[in-house]
């Protein structure tokens, strides 16, 4: 299995940049059940303002995370770039009869997600100077966990279908799970995890364009009941290494939420449902 995916920086400090980006590329994996052996490195950087001292910082956060993966660094390319870039095309390995897709949810799974979000909504303060440290810390706490444990949990109990949140957000992301299938979902808005001072940014407006994008086409798909405007720009937040999330059949969903526990995942809460009313559309029960 493959993977690969690069961004611009998400927060100030390079080291953390470089860890976050690392783990961001090899959570498509994880969601296969997959386990990384390999990975290349892509760089963009501006070599006439940006010192190459700095680099190094990206460089080694990504390496941090990947030793943490058991994954092996093979090599890379870099270009002179006008704006810095970091990430990982990743190579990994997964049993043929143990892969999980993001398709194969059934109706009367419930939904389980392993890291709470707001990432999008957090960067986007940390950008403007307005979040305070603690808050950082703990969005950058949560980026910069591999979703390994979490692929662990749901290959030991066994699971219908699984995806990482990241772009498209909490709401995009099941849409994927939806789509073609004969399920919707139900999500309950009070039981999604949240990143601290999340909430409070969302009803601040300090929003980034790509959730509002997220909102704008979740809106095609998603009944939002009576949920206010800061609770659905928390679910169509856009992530950058989010968590995973699951569908698991409604009798093992307590084993799962005690293996992700077991695990140290960053959430393991019950988030919703799929149930065989409204099929690829999404309710949210506020």
């Amino acid at each position: 299995m493959q993977s690969v995916d690069f961004f611009t920086p998400i927060v100030d400090e390079a080291y953390d940049w470089g860890r976050i980006a690392a783990a961001n590329a090899l959570s498509d994996l994880y969601a296969m059940g997959a386990r990384p052996l390999m990975a290349l490195q892509m760089v963009g950087w501006p070599r006439d303002r940006l010192p190459f001292d700095l680099l190094g910082d990206v460089l080694e956060g990504g390496a941090v995370a990947l030793a943490e993966a058991g994954c092996v660094l093979a090599g890379g390319h870099s270009i002179d770039d006008p704006e810095p870039k970091y990430g990982l095309a990743v190579t990994g390995l997964a049993d043929p009869d143990r892969i999980v897709t993001n398709r194969g949810g059934r109706p009367g799974d419930l939904l389980v997600l392993t890291k709470p979000i707001g990432t999008g909504l957090v960067t986007t303060g940390v950008k403007r100077g307005i979040v305070a440290p603690e808050v950082r810390d703990a969005a950058v706490a949560s980026m910069s966990a591999l979703n390994a444990g979490a692929a662990r949990a749901m290959l030991s109990i066994g699971v219908h279908a699984a995806t990482d949140v990241t772009g498209f957000g909490l709401l995009g992301h099941l849409a994927e799970m939806l789509a073609g299938g004969d399920a919707g979902a139900v999500v309950e808005a009070g039981a999604v995890p949240l990143l601290p001072g999340a909430r409070g940014l969302a009803e601040g407006g300090v929003v980034p364009g790509g959730t509002l994008r997220n909102l704008e086409d979740a809106a095609g798909f998603t009944d939002f009941g009576g949920l206010d405007e800061p609770g659905r720009l928390l679910l169509a937040d856009a992530q950058t290494s989010g968590g995973l999330l699951i569908a698991v059949t409604a009798g093992r969903a307590t084993a799962l939420v005690a293996a992700l526990e077991a695990e140290g995942t960053p959430a393991a809460a019950v988030v919703g449902r799929l149930t065989g009313e409204h099929p690829g559309r999404i309710r949210v029960a506020s």
